[in-house]
C-alpha cells in the first residue's frame, strides 16, 4: 500500500502540465526572422487597452444619423426625414406581420401533418382488417391491392405537400431574418 502511495507521489512530482510543457518548448524553439507579432496568454498587455476591429457602436449611430439628414430633400421640407418612433412603429407592425405570416404557416404545416397521421392510421386499420382475416385476403386481393395503391400515393402526396410547406416556412424565415426579425420574435 505505502509502495503504491510512493509510486504515484513520485509520478506526481515527475509530470509537468501540458502548459508548461508548451511554455518551455515555446522557449527553446529558435526565432524566426518573421516580423508578425504572435499574442497568447504569456504576453498579452494586461494593463494595456486592447483595439476592437471595426467602427465603434456610437460612430455607427452617428453615421446612421449622419446619413439620415443626408437623405433628408433638397428643398428643406421634413418629408424625408422620419421620427424614429415612427420609424420603431412601423418596423413593429412589419414585425407583427411577418410573425403573423410564419404563424399561418406553421398552423398550416400543423394541418397537414394531423391529415397525414389520420390517414396513416387508417391505412394500418384497414391493414390489420384485411390481413387478420384469411377468407378476405383470398377473396378481395385485387380489390385490397388497388386501394392499397392508392393509399400510399395518397399518403406519399401528404408528405410532399408537408415537405413543401415546411420549406416555405423556411424561407419566410429566412425573409424575417432578412428583414431584421429577432430569432426570439420568430418563435
Amino acid at each position: 500500500m505505502t509502495a503504491a502511495v510512493l509510486i504515484l507521489l513520485g509520478v506526481s512530482a515527475a509530470a509537468q502540465s501540458l502548459g508548461d510543457y508548451a511554455r518551455a518548448a515555446r522557449k527553446t524553439k529558435p526565432q524566426t526572422g518573421t516580423t508578425a507579432r504572435h499574442y497568447d496568454n504569456d504576453n498579452l498587455p494586461k494593463n494595456e487597452h486592447l483595439s476592437v476591429v471595426g467602427p465603434d457602436s456610437t460612430s455607427v449611430a452617428g453615421s446612421a444619423q449622419t446619413q439620415a439628414a443626408n437623405m433628408a430633400p433638397a428643398d428643406g421640407s421634413k418629408a424625408g426625414a422620419k421620427d424614429p418612433n415612427v420609424v420603431t412603429a412601423d418596423h413593429q407592425k412589419a414585425a407583427q406581420e411577418m410573425q403573423k405570416k410564419l404563424d399561418e404557416k406553421k398552423q398550416k404545416i400543423d394541418a397537414l401533418n394531423h391529415e397525414l397521421d389520420l390517414a396513416q392510421r387508417e391505412y394500418r386499420l384497414r391493414a390489420v382488417a384485411m390481413y387478420s382475416d384469411a377468407g378476405s385476403r383470398l377473396r378481395d386481393a385485387a380489390q385490397w391491392d388497388k386501394q392499397d395503391s392508392q393509399y400510399k400515393q395518397e399518403i406519399e402526396e401528404k408528405q410532399k405537400s408537408i415537405d413543401a410547406a415546411k420549406q416555405e416556412l423556411e424561407n419566410a424565415q429566412e425573409e424575417a431574418r432578412k428583414a431584421g426579425l429577432k430569432q426570439k420574435d420568430q418563435e
